[in-house]
Formats: C-alpha cells, sequence, structure tokens
C-alpha cells in the first residue's frame, strides 16, 4: 500500500489590513480636496482649486450675466455661453490629464443651472441651485456638530497629523466645533444676503450675480483661513529647567 499523500502546509495569504478610521478621515479630507503647504499648513488657495478652480467656479456665471445684459430679450444666448466656458475647462482638464472631478460637477452644475433658467424663462432662475447647495451644506456641518464630529476636525485634523486623535480632547473638538460654525456663518450669510435679491427677479439680477461671485471663492477662502486659526492647537509650554 502506498503511503497517504499529505498535503504541504501552503503559505498564509497576505491579507490586506482594513483602512483604519485616521486614514479614511484622511483620504476624505483629501477628496474634499484640502492641501498641506511645505510649512505644513493649509494651502488655502490650492484647497480652493487654485486659480483654474476659481476660474471654473466663477467665469460661467459671469459670462452668463454679460450676455444676459448685453440682450435681455435672448435668455439662450446667455446660457448657451455660459455652458461653452463650463465645456472648455472641461475639455482643458482633458488636455491637461488633470482630475476632471471639479470641472465636471462645475459642468453639471452649470448644466443644471441653465435648465432652471430656460424651462421658467426667467434668468435668476440660473443662481437658485446655489441656495440648495448652501442649504445642504449648513446642515450636514450643523449635525456634524451636534454629533461631535465636526467637519472641520475632519479636514483639518488630517492636515495636521491629528489623525482623529483630537476626539479624545474636549477642548480640541470644541475648538473643531467653532470652526466649523465658522464656515456655517458663511454659507448662511450667503443666503441672507442673495436670497432677498433673488426675489427682486430680474431688478436684482446684476446684484445677485455680482454677490455671487464675491462670496463664492473668496468670501469662502477667507472663511476656512479663519477657521483654521481659531482650531490651531494650543502651543506646548517649554518644559521648565530642573534645579541643581
Amino acid at each position: 500500500m502506498s503511503a497517504p499523500v499529505t498535503s504541504e502546509p501552503t503559505a498564509a495569504q497576505p491579507t490586506t489590513a482594513a483602512p483604519t478610521v485616521a486614514q479614511l478621515a484622511g483620504d476624505y479630507a483629501a477628496k474634499a480636496g484640502l492641501h498641506r503647504s511645505s510649512n505644513g499648513n493649509i494651502d488655502v488657495l490650492r484647497s480652493a482649486g487654485g486659480i483654474q478652480g476659481i476660474a471654473e467656479s466663477i467665469l460661467p456665471g459671469l459670462v452668463f450675466l454679460i450676455a444676459f445684459t448685453l440682450d435681455r430679450e435672448n435668455l439662450a444666448m446667455a446660457v448657451t455661453a455660459s455652458l461653452a466656458v463650463a465645456a472648455v475647462f472641461t475639455v482643458a482638464r482633458l488636455v491637461q490629464r488633470k482630475p476632471l472631478t471639479q470641472a465636471l460637477a462645475g459642468f453639471i452644475g452649470v448644466g443644471l443651472s441653465a435648465w432652471l433658467a430656460t424651462s421658467t424663462g426667467k434668468a435668476e432662475n440660473f443662481y437658485v441651485l446655489g441656495f440648495f447647495t448652501n442649504v445642504g451644506y449648513i446642515l450636514a456641518m450643523s449635525i456634524s456638530v451636534f454629533v461631535r464630529w465636526p467637519i472641520a476636525g475632519l479636514l483639518f485634523g488630517f492636515i495636521r497629523n491629528e489623525g482623529l486623535e483630537w476626539r479624545k480632547d474636549p477642548k480640541r473638538i470644541r475648538a473643531y466645533s467653532i470652526g466649523t460654525w465658522v464656515i456655517v456663518a458663511v454659507l448662511v450669510l450667503r443666503l441672507v444676503v442673495q436670497v432677498p435679491l433673488y426675489f427682486m427677479g430680474e431688478q436684482g439680477l446684476a446684484a445677485l450675480a455680482t454677490t455671487r461671485l464675491l462670496m463664492g471663492a473668496p468670501l469662502y477662502i477667507l472663511g476656512i483661513w479663519v477657521a483654521w486659526l481659531i482650531t490651531r492647537p494650543a502651543p506646548v509650554p517649554a518644559a521648565a529647567p530642573e534645579a541643581n
């Protein structure tokens, strides 16, 4: 009789470690578009998308306003001009081989805004989508504070290499909650200023478009920077010299 064949022990298959919560927070911050500068601080301009990203967020609305102001009877022309600008930015990102997320999101947003304006025949509806976007962010950030997971902590904690360690310190949670409220205040201010202009119809269109430009990327950058300063960790006191 032949000896039973025994199978050789196989080497353990390598397993992929599940990502930690801190790594997930870092991935979230990275996808949110936040970046560090060489000195370890937040790179506000780059986080806002850089010059190209800011232009992508500003120019379609600006072109729409200019075109509609030149010919108020031709809403379709203003909408088409705005969509053309958004399409140019999307193609530019393809040529530059840059991530398309922001450009595509911008193009889709402009497309929805254009549809709202043309389907209702009201030029001011080109800007109404931004109101609902602001409300969504306000609700999400407010809830994050109430459940003690403030958005500012998830974003800035990654840049400061805190991971989620800040959640063990009630003072850090409080600081990041205040920082989140600063960003919420920026979003609320947009609505307080712009919604009354929207209800003025075409009479308030120029002012609405202008405030959308001023309270868009520039105000966002300012809000992020203020929130960053407010949430800075307290400096560690130097150790006292030992007595001889």
